[in-house]
């Protein structure tokens, strides 16, 4: 069982006595966490986990933390569904199901939105997958919400970070092992104190959707960097919290309670679709992907939004514009056959 503390009186940003109960039993004796089994537990732990909460994450009301594209409203589905239509081309999409993957409580993108496919589901992250058959697989800032690992270059050598807890603290620190431990992507040189947060278990994730027996469009948006710019141009990381839609950079203030994030790799992503026989991944900025593959759509709600500043046209721009959520999130697409 793990030693519960006595009882005191929490600041605003420390771990609350449950969350320091659970990560005292998930850290053992030696009272360390590696940093990506620290966001594992802040994020989706059942019972102090941020995703494992009942209350509003996303979205302009009262204790919501960001929001996204989705919050646009139905604006965002209807181009979703246009660009479906146009990638996959000749295909019957009505013989298609859509799959949201890591949809939000109470509903997915398509809520509301009148939709040619067969079947829409929303998978919870952390529910089975079980995909098969003709499928559109989409999904919304789910890769930037899975544990990440962080190495920061001393000493020109790369060191692994984790979360130790001192009497009811949390602190950053230095993992206890060597280099062998360390994984063989890290590059050879860096400068000192340059950081690496990275997400391995995103691209584990794709993996995993990629290997169900289906075919079709895989199709996420989500914040990431090429390997290249993440090693060599963002020597502060990219792992972020937010918390009251404000961005933080004390990834260990009010755990369970702020959301943490950060960057994938695109080329990772790209690799694990590709090893699974999806054809040519494509990586566009949010405004190019709706501007190339839903222009139809969004030339429609222009004409027919010529002459107010409506809630739609405040939406469309907020979805493309390279200031809001145009160039904020990016899309990566890819095809796969029946026949693999």
């Amino acid at each position: 069982m793990p030693v519960r503390m006595p009882a005191a009186e929490p600041s605003d940003d420390s771990a609350s006595p449950a969350f320091l109960e659970h990560f005292r039993a998930a850290a053992g004796d030696r009272g360390v966490l590696r940093f990506d089994r620290f966001v594992e537990l802040a994020l989706y732990q059942p019972e102090v986990g941020y995703y494992r909460r009942n209350k509003p994450r996303v979205g302009y009301g009262p204790g919501t933390d960001f929001y996204t594209s989705s919050t646009s409203g139905p604006l965002f589905g209807e181009l979703i569904v246009a660009a479906c239509k146009s990638l996959l081309e000749s295909e019957r999409i009505d013989s298609f199901a859509f799959a949201e993957i890591g949809a939000e409580p109470g509903g997915g993108v398509l809520e509301g939105v009148a939709h040619p496919f067969t079947r829409v589901e929303t998978v919870r992250l952390g529910a089975p997958l079980t995909l098969s058959g003709p499928c559109v697989v989409f999904s919304n800032e789910l890769l930037d919400a899975q544990p990440f690992r962080r190495f920061v270059r001393t000493e020109q050598r790369w060191e692994e970070r984790g979360v130790a807890i001192r009497g009811t603290e949390l602190q950053e620190v230095a993992m206890p092992h060597g280099s062998a431990d360390l994984p063989d992507v890290l590059p050879p040189s860096a400068p000192d104190g340059y950081r690496l947060d990275l997400s391995f278990a995103a691209s584990q994730l794709v993996d995993r959707i990629a290997a169900e027996p289906w075919h079709g469009l895989f199709l996420a948006l989500d914040y990431g960097k090429t390997w290249k710019e993440l090693a060599e141009s963002t020597p502060g990381g990219t792992a972020r919290a937010y918390f009251r839609h404000r961005q933080r950079n004390d990834l260990l203030a009010r755990p369970g309670e702020q959301d943490l994030t950060c960057h994938v790799c695109w080329d990772w992503i790209e690799d694990a679709l590709r090893i699974r026989g999806f054809k040519a991944p494509r990586l566009e900025f949010q405004e190019s992907f709706l501007v190339h593959h839903a222009g139809e759509a969004i030339a429609s709600t222009m004409a027919a939004e010529a002459t107010r500043m409506s809630q739609r046209k405040l939406s469309l721009m907020q979805l493309l514009h390279p200031a809001h959520l145009g160039q904020k999130f990016q899309a990566m697409y890819a095809l796969r056959g029946g026949g693999t």
